[in-house]
């Protein structure tokens, strides 16, 4: 048993099953952009940019982009290309 973030890449990694939280102790655990109002009044382009990813990256997905990361040791930034272009948001879109 371990304390672990819904996506901790562990849970995939050992097998592990997570058990339900029904008395809601734990809050949940959303992924979200964080930008500065300023930085977005300068460069409105961002929200733009991250719009097509808005609803993409739930619990299960997140675990298993941890997973290549964490415990299969990829690199970073070639797990999130290869997840844009199965999503067909390359870098050329």
């Amino acid at each position: 048993m371990i304390t672990a973030f819904s996506t901790d890449s562990r849970i995939e990694g050992y097998n592990l099953i997570l058990l339900e939280d029904d008395r809601k102790y734990f809050p949940p655990y959303f992924a979200a952009p964080v930008i500065r109002r300023q930085t977005l009044s300068r460069y409105p382009e961002i929200k733009e940019a991250l719009a097509p990813i808005e609803n993409l990256l739930d619990e299960e997905t997140m675990r298993r982009l941890n997973f290549e990361v964490d415990q299969k040791k990829r690199q970073f930034a070639r797990v999130v290309q290869e997840f844009l272009e199965a999503q067909g948001l390359g870098a050329d879109k």
